[in-house]
């Protein structure tokens, strides 16, 4: 993403501002390197910090604790990358994690790809070898800006203390600003150590950098003519309209033209899936009714949204009844995957806000009428039921009932969080935190405890598989010991559930490699028949073990009682569901197929 709307500031050295400069203090107000970073973590708003230390960091570790900061000890540099990531999409701000030099900064890679492709706020800060040291592959040295200049969306090597304070305001900046992304600061030890009299300065202007676009109201005036005119309108609704704060102005634009609304999978939430206008999720495993509205739209408006893959199916065959607008803060987005007939460049909020004013207020009986009779043919999203095994679908449904629909959901990835998209009611903005682009399995669990240190006094509920939660089950201890309520439910199905799902399908049931812990040896043409295997680990040791309450179920009939006991407690809990194992997500549009070609039914 790299600020792509925009040129992108020099990597080579600190942007600096054409504003008002640091102000130089007197000799006796001299810092050091390590006090103008955690003076830099206050003054730019942080409030929680997730991090590892490590010899390169720990002159910054020494001072963090007398800060008015609340610091978070994770038990990976990964689960502490994911933990700032989910902290910033629950609340908005600018997620912050502090690593040291080497594996430490390594290890932060997949959860900065993961913010990456989501646009989310991070500022990652790692220790660095001295100066002298650079290149002599001295112990514990790894060229993190290399390594990540094509997944952070700037990153800076900071070469003097004297530059601190500029760089921490324009790391902040950066990666809230325009499209949102992470930002990596790198700091040798030695630079660490130094002493300046520099401060923050009043003001951040950097030249190559200007993410405040105006919107372009002759583009405006263009999509509202094209809206009044339109028979067959579809919102799309991506994960800008939540970054950017848009969800009431989407909600108004909708119900004024009377246009339903689609999502991506990271734009739950943007719309009221309650609402008569909502099409539920579009793509790969989207419902039937927003797959056939989109293809049979005459006008598409994208709002916040990329066009990614698994959205359009084949593009060649994506929408082509429609004439495709797309509001964006990316320039480098618009047109990128999808002809673009009304680009209109800017920040979701402003420019709904300047176009609802021309919008006349419609109906479309017509278009609604076919819509609804998609929705009859195919309800979404539906299941087959079960009197021997727990459904898994049935799980998530359990979840928003007993929670009233109220919960903070936070997903791994795989089948479980295309069930946790399609049978939770989903209302409001920042609600479903999930990885969509990287598609980040062990990310659920540590950014569940990130949310729910954004938002103390919400239910935050991670829905994870048995595979997922395991790439970073380590992190359940912190939970603990922060006193933090997540409800962590393990959908048990003894797979990959995903992978498996593949390779029922396109590789004529070859489980390779997806077949996960057994206390029995089973060959694979054995598993079918096998309703209830023991599965290691034993999630309910491994609960106790790290201190939490645990409970596990097999029946359909322990479900609400055991989450509503679960949501309850003021403790740390995990529900470990064992379910059908051959159960499957559909709708699906197969790899390489349009989204006329769904698959709603398996013979």
């Amino acid at each position: 993403m790299n600020a792509r709307n925009q040129k992108k500031p020099s990597r080579r050295t600190p942007a600096r501002p054409t504003a008002k400069p640091a102000v130089a203090a007197p000799a006796a107000n001299l810092r050091s390197g390590a006090q103008c970073v955690v003076d830099g973590l206050v003054e730019n708003g942080a409030e929680v910090v997730f991090g590892y230390p490590g010899g390169m960091i720990l002159d910054v570790f020494n001072l963090i604790g007398a800060a008015p900061i609340h610091f978070i000890l994770p038990r990976h540099e990964q689960g502490a990358v994911h933990a700032a990531d989910g902290y910033a999409r629950a609340s908005g701000k600018v997620g912050v994690c502090l690593v040291t030099s080497g594996p430490g900064a390594t290890n932060t890679v997949t959860g900065l790809a993961t913010a990456n492709m989501d646009g989310i706020p991070l500022v990652c800060i790692s220790g660095q070898v001295p100066l002298h040291m650079i290149g002599n592959d001295a112990f514990q040295e790894a060229d993190i800006l290399g390594i990540t200049r094509p997944i952070t969306k700037h990153n800076f090597l900071v070469r003097s203390a004297d530059d601190i304070p500029l760089v921490m305001a324009e790391a902040f900046y950066i990666a809230s600003t325009g499209k949102p992304g992470p930002v990596v600061v790198d700091i040798p030890k030695d630079v660490q150590r130094q002493m300046t009299a520099a401060r923050r300065p009043e003001a951040i202007s950097i030249r190559s950098y200007n993410p405040d676009v105006r919107t372009d109201l002759a583009q405006v005036a263009k999509l509202a003519e094209a809206i009044n005119k339109a028979q067959r309108p579809v919102l799309y609704a991506g994960g800008g309209v939540i970054s950017g704060n848009a969800a009431p102005e989407l909600l108004e634009l909708a119900r004024r033209a009377d246009i339903p609304v689609t999502t991506t999978l990271m734009g739950l939430g943007a719309f009221p899936e309650t609402d008569p206008l909502a099409l539920r999720m579009v793509g790969m495993h989207g419902s039937f009714a927003a797959n056939n509205a989109v293809q049979q739209c005459d006008l598409l408006i994208s709002v916040g949204a990329r066009f990614d893959d698994r959205v359009t199916g084949r593009k060649a065959d994506f929408a082509t009844h429609a004439t495709v607008a797309h509001i964006d803060i990316d320039r480098s987005a618009i047109g990128k995957n999808i002809r673009t007939h009304l680009p209109v460049l800017g920040y979701a909020k402003p420019v709904l806000q300047a176009l609802l004013p021309q919008v006349k207020a419609r109906k479309h009986p017509a278009w609604h009428a076919r819509i609804a009779a998609w929705k009859k043919e195919h309800p979404a999203f539906t299941y087959p039921t079960s009197d021997k095994a727990l459904m898994p679908q049935y799980v998530i449904e359990q979840i928003d009932k007993v929670s009233k629909g109220e919960a903070t959901i936070v997903t791994d990835v795989g089948q479980h969080q295309m069930w946790s998209a399609h049978f939770f009611r989903y209302t409001r903005p920042r609600s479903f935190l999930s990885s969509g682009g990287l598609g980040t399995m062990g990310f659920g669990l540590p950014a569940a405890i990130g949310a729910q240190l954004a938002c103390p006094d919400r239910l935050v509920v991670a829905i994870v598989g048995d595979g997922g939660i395991q790439m970073n089950a380590q992190e359940l201890v912190v939970a603990v010991e922060h006193h933090l309520p997540v409800k962590v439910v393990i959908i048990n199905n003894g797979y990959l559930g995903m992978v498996r799902q593949w390779q029922e399908i396109f590789y004529q049931r070859n489980y390779a490699a997806v077949v996960l812990g057994r206390n029995e040896r089973m060959p694979v043409e054995r598993i079918a028949t096998q309703r209830k295997p023991e599965y290691l680990p034993d999630f309910m040791k491994l609960a106790e073990a790290h201190g939490a309450r645990g409970t596990r179920v097999t029946r359909s009939a322990e479900v609400a009682p055991a989450l509503r006991e679960a949501f309850a407690s003021p403790q740390p809990w995990v529900i470990e569901c064992i379910v059908e194992h051959g159960a499957n997500v559909l709708p699906m549009v197969p790899p390489g197929a349009s989204l006329s070609e769904m698959i709603c039914k398996f013979a």
